[in-house]
């Protein structure tokens, strides 16, 4: 792509606009934000004396937005500093400005009329050739090109951006039958790979993708639940996680997003898409409308489908709202023996399977809105996209569905998928019939490790648009060289490995120590490089805290002992192996997670990695070579005139405080990954394809194994004295308890080399045994069991 975004607009700072503003900021980009200026002065200017032509008074909506933006949690920034990467501006002082943008996206109410007048002012400034485009999440784009030039129109088009911008990864491309395909492309480009989005191509249809068939579900679910039995809080089970859906569910997200928005959007496919056959299901239910008009709307009103109260011992209780009776209820604790029966199978899609067979109303629940489902999306292709692989693409990244609906299709098979829709009595779009009749087994297939998807126009599979040429284990299966209970060993071509790990939360115990030296005896024999990477929803959580605690409750202390030494050497195989290993984190990469990226000769991060060493939440000390590591790199940063106590202090308080980046970005201020070695990358689905590039690179560049590090500046005592003097002052001050303070004077002795006289030269294996040694310690410790054990049934840490 020839065209270069330097500087890019944003018009209108609302909840959206200033949350796409931070999130290009994100990317790297110079933001400009505008909006409207105020039309009168509110209390606190009166008292200042200040006028409506004071700057600070025309760019208050600006700048109240933008804090507002940045204060918010969870943060739509990936580090705070970012926010320097915006300027503000409003309508009337500073559409010039616009003459140097490079990108123009307007995010003003979602009024037409409103729209079109903006645009008519762009057009006075901006200059040819740059892009504008609307983030309607409903208005045809076509309706807003009135009176426009042609190059305007030419460049232009829908970005619809989800909320909020940085966590919910779809963006909906929608084109004008005037734009030019080099702006649909370089948007596409630019959406997956600067902005790390899942990038959709939609018609110019009503609520585009998403939103048609996630707002249909939701209407059909609303349409249908009146007349039956099942609770606010029985179909949140059902339509959860059990199902690979997100936590909050149905009802929970309703609330979360807000009724009025839900309203709006479905008011809006009522309105504009009369020969939809699901017409009907879009007209709002009369207790959907009861509780619009009594605003109860969810989070923002404080109630909705559930309410927060506080009984009369001041103890807080959620309660559900009763459909029936519209009054709040205590929930009910409802059990369905179809999902009793389907706890024990781990694969989403071997349960989907499971799940439609149940006897029960949950079973028949799943019937009826699979069948409801998997008729409306066979009629929507090629109404709003001619790619079914664009429809699953686009819930999945918008909604947060772990399989498409074309997926879930698949998983319980096209045959008993149909037979659901013609149970329910519903249309089945002729395309699925001559699929079906033609005897293929599916929509998506592997084929010579490449992922296929059935396209309705040539009536044959072809390679999804983009994937091409990505790293994706799922196709990789094939290539499976060695496996045990907790990883596999996968070839991914071109001389480089991956071992990917599939315990529950990726933990890491014996099968994932195993695995490594497996992995790196193979790669080292024969393979170029390595790449410890997965695609699962999270890196790693850490070590198997189960474990421990079991060991320590035994008092087997020497098995503790010959796992941390494993678990040492493991990392210590990583650094010191004879080819390249890449670490990819992403999500949660917590304790050993954390270790492994340390010990890598590259780490390429996805942007939302969230990481860092907890273990003092469980009281105990990072015990796989990560103390040690910081150690290491507090020796090696220091320059000539640093106050070496500060840096130190700083080193310490990272691991003593638990701290956990919120963004692969800020894991650089805390010093876990390293300017000028490690990158991050924006979009998860090609992390493991820059992950290979950076193996081969280092590869081919002539990769030499590193020199076993044997002369490690540490402090000694007077590092200790600080430590025990700020433990002492902490303690005092009521910051911490007696035992963070054991804790903090372990961590420090490691991170000085012990009570050395002066300051000394030591080795790894020296730092690493005095980790181990105070690791085997603390587990023997009562206050570091009660610790453990609260977090593996609370999930919460105990302060004690």
């Amino acid at each position: 792509m020839n065209r270069i975004i330097n500087r890019i607009a944003v018009l209108g700072s609302g909840v959206m606009g200033s949350r796409i503003a931070c999130h290009f900021a994100n990317a790297g980009l110079e933001v400009l934000l505008l909006d409207i200026v105020p039309k009168n002065l509110n209390e606190d200017e009166k008292n200042k004396g200040l006028d409506l032509t004071s700057p600070r008074v025309r760019n208050r909506i600006v700048n109240t937005s933008l804090e507002t933006a940045v204060k918010s949690n969870p943060s739509p920034l990936f580090k705070k500093s970012l926010a320097r990467h915006i300027s503000t501006g409003n309508f009337e002082d500073d559409m010039h400005k616009l003459s140097g943008c490079d990108w123009i996206i307007e995010a003003v109410i979602e009024n037409a009329d409103i729209k079109k007048s903006v645009f008519a002012e762009v057009e006075k400034h901006r200059k040819p050739g740059t892009l504008i485009t609307t983030n309607t999440s409903g208005i045809p784009v076509r309706m807003l090109l009135d009176g426009r030039s042609d190059d305007f129109c030419n460049h232009f088009c829908g970005t619809h951006f989800f909320n909020p911008p940085r966590y919910l990864p779809l963006l909906e491309i929608i084109p004008s039958d005037k734009t030019s395909n080099e702006v649909i492309e370089f948007l596409f480009w630019y959406g997956e790979v600067i902005l790390g989005k899942t990038t959709v191509i939609c018609k110019d249809t009503p609520a585009f993708i998403a939103n048609r068939i996630g707002v249909f579900g939701i209407m059909s679910l609303f349409q249908s639940i009146g007349s039956g039995s099942l609770t606010v809080e029985d179909i949140d089970k059902l339509t959860g996680t059990v199902i690979g859906r997100p936590k909050s569910a149905t009802f929970r997200t309703c609330d979360v997003v807000g009724l009025d928005t839900l309203v709006h959007v479905a008011n809006g496919l009522y309105q504009n898409c009369p020969d939809d056959e699901a017409h009907q299901q879009f007209k709002i239910p009369s207790f959907i409308q009861k509780m619009v008009d009594n605003k109860w709307l969810g989070d923002k009103t404080k109630q909705g489908f559930y309410k927060k109260i506080k009984d009369a011992s001041g103890k807080s209780e959620i309660l559900s709202l009763d459909l029936n009776t519209l009054e709040y209820k205590p929930q009910s604790k409802t059990k369905f023996a179809t999902l009793e029966q389907a706890k024990a199978i781990d694969s989403l899609k071997d349960r989907l399977k499971f799940l439609i067979t149940g006897k029960d109303a949950a079973g028949e629940f799943y019937r009826s809105s699979f069948g409801a489902l998997f008729s409306y999306i066979s009629n929507r292709i090629p109404e709003i996209t001619d790619h079914i692989f664009q429809v699953d693409a686009a819930m999945k990244a918008g909604f947060g569905w772990e399989l498409g609906p074309f997926e879930v299709w698949d998983a319980v098979g096209l045959a008993e998928g149909k037979n659901l829709i013609e149970e329910q009595g519903l249309r089945i779009s002729p395309w699925v019939d001559e699929l079906i009749n033609s005897g293929k087994q599916s929509f998506y297939e592997i084929k010579d490790n490449a992922r296929l998807c059935y396209d309705i126009d040539t009536k044959d599979y072809k390679i999804i648009e983009g994937q091409r040429h990505l790293v994706m284990l799922e196709k990789r299966r094939s290539s499976t060289i060695w496996k045990n209970a907790g990883c596999d060993l996968l070839d991914l071509g071109d001389g480089i490995l991956c071992l990917e790990f599939h315990t529950k939360m990726n933990t890491i115990g014996s099968e994932i120590v195993e695995g490594m030296n497996k992995a790196i005896d193979t790669a080292e024999n024969g393979f170029r490089g390595l790449i410890i990477g997965n695609e699962a929803a999270n890196f790693s959580a850490g070590a198997n805290l189960a474990l421990i605690y079991l060991l320590a409750i035994e008092q087997e202390f020497e098995q503790i002992d010959y796992a941390v030494r494993a678990f040492q050497s493991m990392n210590m195989r990583i650094r010191y192996s004879s080819i390249p290993v890449i670490v990819a984190p992403h999500g949660l990469t917590l304790g050993g997670g954390c270790e492994m990226s340390l010990h890598a000769d590259k780490v390429v991060a996805a942007a939302e990695t969230y990481t860092g060493m907890v273990e003092f939440g469980v009281g105990l000390i990072p015990g796989g070579g990560g103390t040690k590591e910081f150690a290491l790199r507090f020796a090696d940063e220091l320059k000539p005139g640093d106050i070496e106590l500060n840096a130190f202090r700083q080193r310490l308080l990272t691991i003593a405080q638990a701290k956990v980046s919120i963004s692969a970005a800020e894991a650089f201020d805390m010093g876990i990954y390293k300017e000028g070695r490690d990158q991050v990358v924006m979009n998860k689905s090609r992390q493991l394809t820059v992950a290979k590039q950076a193996a081969l690179l280092l590869a081919d560049s002539g990769y030499v194994r590193p020199m076993i590090r044997k002369e490690i500046r540490v402090l000694g005592k007077s590092g200790l004295g600080t430590v025990y003097a700020g433990a002492n002052a902490m303690l005092a001050g009521n910051y911490i308890s007696e035992y963070d303070k054991v804790l903090s004077e372990k961590l420090g002795y490691i991170l000085c080399g012990g009570d050395l006289s002066a300051h000394s030269l030591v080795t790894e294996q020296y730092l690493l045994d005095l980790e181990r040694e105070a690791f085997l310690s603390l587990c023997g410790e009562k206050k570091t069991l009660e610790r453990i054990q609260s977090i593996l049934t609370t999930g919460k840490p105990l302060r004690n």
